[in-house]
């Protein structure tokens, strides 16, 4: 028979590793699955960044500057140096430490998204990004992740009060951020975080009903977009081919399909590629054309089923969780990441018109890769637990 004592000496062995310190339970809490699958993605992004790094640099060379050919991929390894560092460490951060951070984060990027039509700068024809000494950031991409994550917390306050007007008050916010990416214009950060926040919505439990007014307001949105807003009819009407002369040579996407099926299933090799050369910011909107025409479709195909083991592995993660501020988080973040991946295959497949959408981790940028860390980082801190908390122990009494 078991002593009171002796079962509490038990169940400590088996919940917590012999080694106590920080780093010796982060280990064992850690979703070392998820994490090798992020790093996976980072080393496959320096590859193909270092392939698509000479058309770059070719396209930013003058007569009097020459741009070395892999410029890009010594900056992106930079940014993997510094970025993996910050994912580290958020993820050690406990839950409750770790959603106060996204929440002072959201603050600091929401005002730093207001203040872009004053002191932004001009990229493509896009005012998004704000100029610092020796870095220019887009606050768009920084506020991502983190106004996922305050959605959640806001929307899971209505478990413990319904009175609280969270969702209309949610629902102002983000109608206000997708105004201001609107008028940048950015659309597909746009579709991204309205996408969000109605993905959390839906798993917040949300009436059916009003999950379908949201659908229909979601078609007259882009309705009126196409009536009204230049930038998003002209992208339309590019991708289906209306009011295009005859002489005009392919758009984007047809150059981008073009790119990724010039390679076959096996590809043409690394560097011999030539049709990424007619690419326009090959290193970041259409590197997985480049991928497709170097390294073949087999290797579009296996990159994909890394982003879907992703996504797969947290949903499957929470089913066991019971913390709905977890829940929606850890949603949240997994939602934005697979629908950013799926916009940006999608656009490189020509299934979609050009939303000018990096591929996570695997794009060239500093502002993405940061970004795309920190969103990552706190994913993984929402996803930790004890690896034996989950198993149910069964002990038999015995006495008489």
């Amino acid at each position: 028979m078991f002593r009171a004592g002796e079962l509490v000496k038990e169940f400590r062995n088996r919940t917590v590793p012999r080694e106590r310190t920080a780093l010796a339970i982060w280990f064992w809490e850690i979703d070392r699955v998820l994490l090798s699958l992020i790093v996976a993605l980072m080393a496959i992004g320096l590859v193909a960044v270092a392939a698509a790094s000479p058309v770059a640099a070719i396209d930013r060379s003058t007569s009097t500057v020459s741009v070395t050919p892999l410029i890009y991929f010594y900056r992106q390894l930079i940014w993997v140096f510094i970025g993996l560092p910050v994912m580290l460490v958020i993820s050690m951060l406990p839950r409750t430490q770790a959603r106060r951070l996204a929440f002072v984060l959201c603050v600091i990027f929401a005002v730093a998204l207001l203040l872009v039509p004053v002191l932004g700068s001009v990229v493509n024809g896009a005012k998004r990004w704000i100029d610092l000494p020796g870095f220019r950031f887009q606050p768009s991409e920084f506020l991502k992740p983190v106004y996922v994550v305050t959605l959640a917390w806001l929307l899971s306050l209505r478990g413990k009060d319904m009175t609280l007007p969270v969702i209309p008050l949610t629902g102002a916010l983000t109608l206000l951020i997708a105004a201001i990416l609107m008028k940048q214009p950015d659309f597909g950060q746009t579709v991204i975080f309205l996408a969000c926040w109605g993905g959390l919505l839906l798993l917040s439990g949300v009436s059916m009903r009003a999950i379908g007014g949201l659908a229909g307001a979601a078609l007259g949105g882009l309705v009126l977009m196409y009536l009204f807003y230049e930038n998003g009819r002209q992208r339309i009407n590019d991708f289906l081919g209306i009011g295009v002369a005859q002489d005009v040579g392919p758009d984007q996407t047809e150059l981008a399909f073009r790119t990724i099926t010039h390679g076959g299933f096996l590809g043409v090799g690394p560097g011999g590629g030539q049709n990424k050369f007619r690419l326009p910011e090959a290193h970041t909107d259409y590197i997985f054309s480049v991928i497709g025409e170097e390294f073949g479709l087999l290797a579009c195909i296996g990159i994909a089923c890394v982003y879907l083991a992703i996504v797969v592995r947290v949903f499957l993660r929470m089913l066991d969780e019971d913390d709905n501020f977890t829940i929606l988080a850890a949603a949240g973040l997994t939602t934005q990441f697979g629908l950013q991946a799926i916009i940006n295959m999608g656009v490189n497949a020509q299934i979609f018109p050009s939303k000018g959408m990096t591929l996570p981790f695997i794009s060239y940028g500093g502002s993405s890769m940061l970004a795309l860390c920190i969103g990552v980082g706190l994913l993984l801190a929402f996803t930790r637990r004890n690896p034996f908390m989950g198993r149910h122990t069964v002990v038999k009494w015995s006495g008489r």
